[in-house]
Parts: structure tokens; C-alpha cells; sequence
């Protein structure tokens, strides 16, 4: 029988990534003492208070539809956050409410690229940038960010990546897998080629709220002249610890409101209305949980650094933000889905090999910081072990 070729798109290097995490997986099913650091799935618990508005909005018999593009009282309050965060004046007209931030990235590149555009991505990128641009029928072009410059982006290599059939740039900041938060030069250097080009800039500031040593986070839609181009993405995942409650969001034009609610109309006609309830909980409390996850990841990296800090064939890549760090394991001679396939086999680690989410990642792995404060321990005492058997240990 015959499947759409649009599916057929989906399946890439990105879509593989997930093989050694699936199989480390099925090693702890099978009593084996693997610790997985391959997944971004924060271990801290929901704040109370959200769990507790669920629980109400459940009990009132809150179970029926709801609004298609996220239920009115949400939208605004997640434009008060935005604005206030911001600096820029939005309402709730210009808030889509999507299941998670991947609903979002797939529904933004849906409604601005198509067959014959190109999108432009800064890579490494999170390993499902590639399918959703795919779906689109667009082309992903991308565009190195250098470990020389720690990962951080050249506007000079992304000019040299647009060409008349460039429809959309699509960033991340903080960055996913290596943690580098974009600066004010640039962002203005992106926002300047966006105006030069009329161009769309998508932006997923998933990390927004988890950054490091005291930064603070700029969004591209408080550029001159990027409101009207920019599509913000956010959710609660990372932030509130709620991965599995799939709250995400948009912020952008009215218009492009407009295209993600036809969008939501065939895809999945709204998320359920108790989650919608407790996500209002979230926005709009002040939850010193969110600022403790955030401290908390940065006492694991510095655990994690002091662990590796004797292994001379390892350099540990220290994160602006977000919840992940990279290793560079190129002084080992393995490549880096060798070195994690054998990291998982012979000292039951589990993380990902950088190479999944782009060449320029290439001999760098990439490990989480979601798991227990023990577990990284111990992983870390067990990666120092393993790098010790190998040239350059």
C-alpha cells in the first residue's frame, strides 16, 4: 500500500536521534542501572499551584470543549506576560494556544513556507526542525554555528544562506543542544536582515526563563520594524516542569493568528479546557518554583564540570542557559554517536550524539541536566571512567 510522501519526508537523521534513548530505555526495563541523560524531562514535580487549579477545574466538571485557539482569559494572560516581558504591546488577539511548543513550530512553518521556500535554520537545531520544515514542503538551508565562536551565531553566515526563495528564518535562543543565548548585536544583525530580505523570523524562546549567571532574555520582537515579522514561540514545559501537560503558545500579527486557528480547526481542535484552567494558574502566578528549577540547573552544571574537569580528552562546552550541555569528545578519536552508543554499553550513560542535530555539531555529545542531582553524580564519575580508557584519558 501507498503512504504520503509528506510522511515519508519526516523520517531524517533527526527523526534517529532517538534510537539510543529508546534502547537505553528498554535497558532499565530490563533492571539494568542505566541513568539517562538523553532527554530534556525536568525531574522537579508541577508548582502545587497549578496542580491544584487542575484538580478544581476537573472537579467543577470542566471536561467540554473550549475555545479552538486556546481559551480567551489564557490568551490574555499570556500576552500580559509577553508585553510585560517584552517591552512590546500586544493582545490577546495575537496569541494562538497550541499542544506544547512543537505544536507550535509545526503550525508557524505551516503557515508561512511552502513548496519552492526556503527556510533558513542556524544549525546544530533541535532535532525536529528538519521533519516540520519537510512537512511544509519547504527546504531547510542551514547555516553553521561554530564551535570556535562556543556555538554562538554569525549574522555574515546567515546573510550568505539567503537567496530569493527565502521565506523564513528560524532561531532558537536559548539554544538547544548547545545552551547559547543570542546577544543584543546578534539579534539586531538577524532583525536588520529580516527587514532587508521581508522576511519572516521565527523565534522559539522555549529556555527563555532558564538563563544563567544573572542574563537576562531578549526577544527579536522587541527589534524596530520585527514585530510585524515575528513569530514568538513559548510554552510551559521546560519552565514549570510540565512537559507532559502540552501548553505552547504564538505570539505574532493578528493575521497569522487568524491562519493558526484554521490550522487548529484540522489538526486538533484545542487543548482540554482543565489544562487551559491551570495554565492560567501558571502564566499569571508568581511561582518561585520556576526560579529555583533554573538554580538548581546551574549547581548540576557546575557538579557535572567539576566531575569532568581531570579528563583531558574531554572539554565540557559551559551553557548560557536552557537545560542541556554539550561535550566535546573529539580528543577521544571516536565520533560522537560512536562515543555515545559505547558510553551507553560499556558504563551505562545514556546521551545524545550531537551529530543528530547537525554537522556542525559533529564530536560533541549532549547531556541533560533533568536528571536527579545523584544521577549526574554518579554519570559523571562513570563518563570520567570511561574517557579514562580512551586515547587521550
Amino acid at each position: 500500500m501507498r503512504y504520503s510522501a509528506t510522511i515519508a519526508r519526516l523520517e531524517n537523521e533527526g527523526s534517529r536521534a532517538w534510537e539510543l534513548h529508546a534502547r537505553a530505555l528498554e535497558e532499565r526495563r530490563r533492571g539494568r542501572d542505566v541513568i539517562l541523560l538523553s532527554i530534556g524531562d525536568p525531574d522537579f514535580p508541577t508548582p502545587p499551584g497549578i496542580v491544584d487549579a487542575l484538580v478544581e477545574s476537573v472537579s467543577r466538571g470542566d471536561t467540554r470543549y473550549g475555545e479552538v485557539d486556546g481559551a480567551r482569559e489564557l490568551r490574555h494572560a499570556i500576552a500580559e506576560r509577553h508585553a510585560r516581558d517584552t517591552g512590546t504591546h500586544v493582545t490577546w488577539e495575537n496569541v494562538t494556544v497550541t499542544p506544547g511548543a512543537q505544536g507550535a513550530l509545526f503550525g508557524a512553518i505551516m503557515c508561512l513556507a511552502q513548496p519552492g521556500d526556503e527556510v533558513v535554520v542556524p544549525e546544530p537545531c533541535y532535532v525536529t526542525y528538519d521533519s516540520v520544515v519537510q512537512a511544509s514542503g519547504a527546504t531547510l538551508v542551514s547555516t553553521p554555528l561554530r564551535p570556535e565562536r562556543a556555538f554562538h551565531l554569525d549574522p555574515d553566515d546567515v546573510a550568505a544562506a539567503i537567496t530569493p526563495r527565502t521565506r523564513v528564518i528560524l532561531i532558537n535562543t536559548p539554544h538547544n543542544p548547545t545552551g547559547a543565548a543570542l546577544g543584543r548585536d546578534e539579534l539586531e544583525g538577524l532583525a536588520r536582515l529580516c527587514r532587508d530580505h521581508d522576511l519572516w523570523l521565527v523565534s522559539d524562546e522555549v529556555y527563555s526563563r532558564t538563563l544563567f549567571d544573572g542574563r537576562q532574555h531578549l526577544s527579536p520582537c522587541s527589534l524596530p520594524g520585527m514585530a510585524s515579522r515575528c513569530v514568538v514561540i513559548n510554552s510551559l514545559s521546560k519552565s514549570h516542569a510540565m512537559t507532559g501537560w502540552r501548553v505552547g503558545w504564538t505570539v505574532a500579527p493578528v493575521a497569522f493568528a487568524r491562519h493558526m486557528y484554521n490550522l487548529a480547526l484540522a489538526i486538533h481542535y484545542g487543548l482540554p479546557t482543565f489544562v487551559q484552567t491551570a495554565a492560567i494558574e501558571a502564566v499569571r502566578g508568581e511561582h518561585h518554583e520556576v526560579a529555583e528549577m533554573t538554580r538548581r540547573y546551574q549547581e548540576r552544571l557546575d557538579l557535572i564540570c567539576e566531575s569532568l574537569a581531570s579528563c583531558s580528552n574531554l572539554a565540557v562546552v559551559r551553557p548560557q542557559g536552557a537545560c542541556f550541555m554539550m561535550i566535546d569528545v573529539r580528543a577521544t578519536g571516536l565520533s560522537s554517536m560512536d562515543f555515545s552508543w559505547r558510553l551507553l554499553e560499556e558504563a551505562g550513560v545514556a546521551v545524545l550524539a550531537c551529530e543528530s542535530f547537525g554537522r556542525s555539531a559533529a564530536g560533541f555529545v549532549r547531556l541533560s541536566l533533568t536528571a536527579s542531582d545523584d544521577d549526574l553524580r554518579r554519570a559523571g564519575e562513570r563518563i570520567a571512567g570511561f574517557a579514562a580508557t580512551l586515547p587521550g584519558g
